[in-house]
């Protein structure tokens, strides 16, 4: 685990996408190809809005999946994580391929297929104010072995939801999601997680500072993979630096 602090988002953003953009390089220079996984949400603005400007980068030998999408959601609903991702993303990239979570059992099977033909390469796994990673809020289903499940929404989670913008009241949050799991989050060959904002930092505290692992936070399970890094701003890790 290596820990990295920047001052602003805006730096950390600059500072992950450069090191995501190394490590799809090295990627493609050893295999031919990089596979590429994007977590969604208001977190990774900063990142995102910096790694399309990775010239440097062949996109064109880049495969992207993505972590979770409400359950029933339509892609035009501003909350869609679908709709986040081709327009901050994949629109603006020529991406080998791009392989989304439609929010449906049907589609589960579809990805587990596609996703399990390769490791990904390179996971940017955020990190949620419940201390969820993906949709898998406390307590997560740390033994399934499948790639994604359906879940339930605890109520911190619709309520940063809603905190953030995507609905206008908590009703209005979807019940469910499909959700990657802890484990094919874990069979990522290297983990960036960026998590900005002082609304992360009792998250983030809680991840760092409770010892071993508990689903009842689940992003204490990132502490145990070979090749993480964590990028916090000056507010976001206010709670560890006390």
């Amino acid at each position: 685990m290596e820990i990295r602090i920047c001052k602003t988002a805006d730096e950390l953003g600059q500072s992950a996408a450069a090191h995501i953009a190394v490590l799809l390089q090295e990627a493609i220079a050893k295999q031919g190809y990089a596979r590429l996984l994007l977590s969604t949400g208001m977190s990774q603005f900063e990142t995102l809005a910096a790694l399309v400007k990775e010239t440097d980068v062949d996109w064109t030998k880049v495969e992207m999946f993505h972590l979770d999408e409400y359950v029933g959601l339509d892609e035009s609903h501003p909350a869609s994580f679908r709709k986040y991702l081709k327009e901050r993303f994949t629109s603006l990239l020529p991406l080998a391929a791009a392989h989304f979570v439609e929010g449906t059992k049907e589609n589960i099977a579809h990805l587990t297929e596609e996703i399990r033909k390769k490791p990904i390469d390179v996971g940017v796994v955020g990190i949620g104010e419940n201390g969820h990673i993906a949709f898998n809020d406390p307590p997560a289903d740390f033994d399934t072995k499948e790639a994604y499940i359906i879940v339930d929404l605890d109520e911190r989670c619709k309520r940063q939801q809603m905190g953030e913008g995507w609905f206008a009241t908590l009703d209005d949050v979807p019940r469910q999601a499909v959700s990657m799991t802890p484990y094919q989050i874990m069979q990522c060959k290297k983990i960036v997680t960026c998590v900005p904002h002082a609304v992360k930092a009792e998250a983030i505290e809680r991840t760092l500072h409770t010892d071993g692992v508990t689903n009842l936070i689940p992003a204490t399970l990132l502490k145990t993979h070979p090749d993480w890094v964590l990028y916090l701003d000056t507010n976001s890790a206010s709670g560890i630096l006390k």
